[in-house]
């Protein structure tokens, strides 16, 4: 019923930018918050970034001042700037949203992207 895509992960060198985004679709009444997460080998998946419907932002601490959330209503996408990017922000990062469903009741739903790989080489 619902997908999220991801794009715009790869192989970037230490100090480097990227820009993740994430688009959803299917049918879809309306999206509340909307995030990143990331998982590196080893360790578990850990919160990265998120937003609300009305455009507040969360951060974990590793990521502030380095990385901007953002996201297009009206395109039902989400984006993730990377700047000045560090060997240790590589792992794969999943695109994450709460929705909720046309016809399908106001309860929002939990759904994940399939994930994509940022390296960064140092």
């Amino acid at each position: 019923q619902v997908q999220l895509v991801e794009s715009g992960g790869g192989l970037v060198q230490a100090g480097g930018s990227l820009r993740l985004s994430c688009a959803a679709s299917g049918r879809i009444f309306s999206i509340n918050s909307m995030g990143w997460y990331r998982q590196a080998p080893g360790k578990q998946r850990e919160l990265v970034a998120t937003i609300t419907s009305g455009g507040s932002t969360n951060y974990v601490d590793s990521v502030k001042g380095r990385f901007t959330i953002s996201r297009d209503n009206a395109k039902n996408t989400v984006y993730l700037q990377m700047n000045s990017l560090k060997p240790e922000d590589t792992a794969v990062y999943y695109c994450n949203a709460d929705i909720v469903l046309i016809a399908m009741g106001v309860i929002p739903r939990n759904y994940w992207g399939q994930g994509t790989q940022v390296t960064v080489s140092s």
